[in-house]
């Protein structure tokens, strides 16, 4: 067993210590939770998370386990440490892996930066790696540096999609009834079959759910489950709400899930995550420009055009990049109109790498250039095609997308110029949230 955060991972944030509520304090808990990041000088024991990842995923078909599968060339279960990195009142992480992958999880760690995760081994069956986990919070192994939280939650490591609502809804419910867990209705209707394979009955599919993740419990009652499991539970049994009802007699509290919760389980679900992500991540696109808000610019107009062109995507300006970089915008449009060198363009780049915001998503940055027909040579615009192909080259290490688009036009034809360009814009933001791989092919 290896506890504490490999690969530099440093602690959590702070957040209040949870207590068991009922009726309306369970309410006025959840707003206490929204606000875990923020409050100050709380106690940070409250919530912690287990993702038994030992998986071999036979079903996947494929000889790398799923949870190891890549989308947009980062493993999955990457994404879903991200999701739970992002609420900040979760203060352990804990990923039970098999021996052979521990190093494999490390690199994975290590490369995107995760924080506030924790290894232990995974066993040999899923209810095993989950109580290896719960063992690691259970401050009773030596040299074990996590406390032991209040409220658990139990998560799949081929689950990237699960939201903070919906974390804190079970977590608020298991506090109030010490055990909780998300469901969906059933999309099939479920039958039995008799023993000559023919239709014995079928169940009413409104009176039944099918059982998701997350699922949350109070420490000590899952926990007390796991010591009690027989070894038939742990080496068949699937439904950790189950062991509670079973073990500590806690009826668990089913807290409706949303249609994101599905499970990565064949290889055709990797192609729908990845279509899921990349729709994900090109909902946002930013306007960079080199002048003023004030100014009359070209920009301007771009802006208004792309708003009215990408209507299901939010179209911003660039005033504060920072905030904007920080916001997580993966799509950038910037234009150069002051200036036919590529200063903006290199100084957007400068700020994203620093950033480190492609480490999680490939960063695409299409950099417009104006150059007057009358007074710029050809042999300078071609100097500025093969510069932007070199500026592409080193950007693409940095998993930057980098896309040029240079306007050669005679003054006079200013205008109908700029409509050609704005078609050409489009569509090749257009190629981005469509999903296409090869947008780093350079106008």
């Amino acid at each position: 067993m290896e506890l504490g955060p490999p690969g530099g991972s440093g602690p959590a944030e702070p957040g209040p210590r949870l207590r068991g509520l009922r009726g309306a304090d369970a309410a006025a808990s959840a707003s206490s939770l929204s606000r875990f990041g923020a409050e100050a000088g709380c106690r940070a024991s409250a919530v912690a998370a287990v993702l038994p990842a030992g998986g071999s995923g036979e079903r996947m078909g494929v000889p790398t386990p799923k949870q190891f599968c890549p989308i947009l060339e980062r493993p999955l279960i990457s994404y879903t440490l991200q999701a739970l990195e992002r609420v900040s009142w979760i203060k352990d992480i804990i990923v039970a892996v098999t021996r052979e992958n521990m190093e494999t999880m490390k690199g994975i760690i290590q490369r995107y930066q995760h924080k506030r995760i924790s290894l232990v081994e995974a066993g040999v069956t899923r209810h095993r790696s989950i109580f290896n986990g719960l063992k690691a919070l259970a401050e009773d192994q030596p040299n074990c540096r996590l406390s032991k939280p209040e409220v658990v939650i139990i998560h799949d490591a081929v689950r990237p999609f699960v939201e903070e609502d919906v974390l804190l809804k079970v977590v608020t419910a298991a506090q109030e009834h010490g055990a909780s867990g998300a469901i969906r209705p059933l999309v099939s209707t479920v039958i039995s079959p008799s023993a000559d394979s023919c239709l014995d009955h079928s169940l009413e599919r409104a009176r039944y759910r099918a059982s998701e993740m997350p699922q949350a419990f109070l420490f000590d009652v899952i926990y007390d489950a796991y010591q009690q499991c027989s070894d038939y539970d742990l080496e068949f049994g699937t439904e950790c709400l189950h062991l509670a009802l079973k073990y500590s007699h806690i009826k668990a509290k089913l807290v409706e899930g949303s249609p994101d919760l599905w499970k990565v389980t064949y290889k055709r679900d990797l192609y729908a995550a990845e279509s899921i992500i990349k729709e994900r991540i090109s909902q946002k696109v930013c306007v960079v420009m080199d002048t003023k808000e004030d100014e009359e610019h070209v920009g301007h107009c771009l802006e208004e055009m792309l708003k009215t062109e990408l209507n299901h995507v939010k179209v911003t300006s660039g005033q504060d990049l920072q905030q904007i970089i920080l916001e997580q915008c993966y799509n950038f449009v910037c234009v150069n109109v002051m200036t036919s060198d590529f200063e903006e363009t290199q100084r957007l780049l400068n700020m994203v790498e620093e950033s480190n915001l492609s480490i999680l998503y490939p960063v695409v940055v299409i950099s417009v250039h104006f150059l007057d027909y009358e007074s710029v040579p050809l042999g300078q615009k071609m100097e500025k095609v093969m510069q932007i192909r070199e500026f592409a080259k080193e950007a693409k290490k940095r998993n930057i997308l980098l896309s040029g688009l240079l306007i050669y036009f005679p003054q006079r034809a200013f205008n109908s110029t700029m409509c050609y360009f704005v078609r050409s814009l489009i569509i090749k933001l257009r190629e981005r949230l469509g999903g296409k791989k090869d947008v780093d092919r350079h106008g």
